[in-house]
């Protein structure tokens, strides 16, 4: 069946598809570690946390408070994860890009859902939340890079 699908693509293509799938995959790792990092240092180190949604202080380890502290960690996270699987021959420069990109906004997405939906609710668990966050971190990365070959 791969056989199959790679003729129909043609070669360009299915390379062009497995490269887009492997960022994703490179992309969902930097994500998670990014939301990690960003969680664990702002409950740990956040000075000021504030609500995602309306900017208000809020007390540290609040469902969607975010703080400089976790967001740098995060940032940073990201970087040395992409930077990982650019050494490694999984991505190319732009992918760097496109990971720690992607790993930001699907990190301050799921702020907002913890915000927002996570208490409204009841399946809407830390663990679905988690996978909903590397989902979106991946599919992000996925569509710039294909932004960028297309467009």
């Amino acid at each position: 069946m791969g056989i199959g699908i790679i003729n129909w693509l043609g070669t360009n293509q299915a390379v062009f598809l497995s490269s887009l799938l492997i960022l994703g995959y490179v992309a969902s790792f930097c994500t998670k570690l990014s939301d990690t990092c960003a969680s664990e240092v702002g409950k740990a180190y956040g000075k000021r946390t504030f609500l995602i949604t309306t900017l208000q202080p809020v007390p540290r380890g609040t469902e969607g408070a975010v703080s400089l502290e976790g967001t740098l960690a995060g940032i940073f996270a990201s970087v040395v994860l992409a930077f990982l699987g650019w050494g490694v021959g999984l991505i190319d420069v732009w992918g760097i890009l496109w990971c720690v990109l992607a790993a930001f906004i699907a990190t301050n997405l799921e702020s907002v859902i913890g915000a927002t939906l996570q208490s409204r609710f009841e399946w809407l668990t830390n663990e679905l939340v988690n996978v909903l966050n590397t989902l979106i971190g991946a599919a992000t990365a996925m569509l710039f890079a294909w932004m960028q070959t297309n467009i």
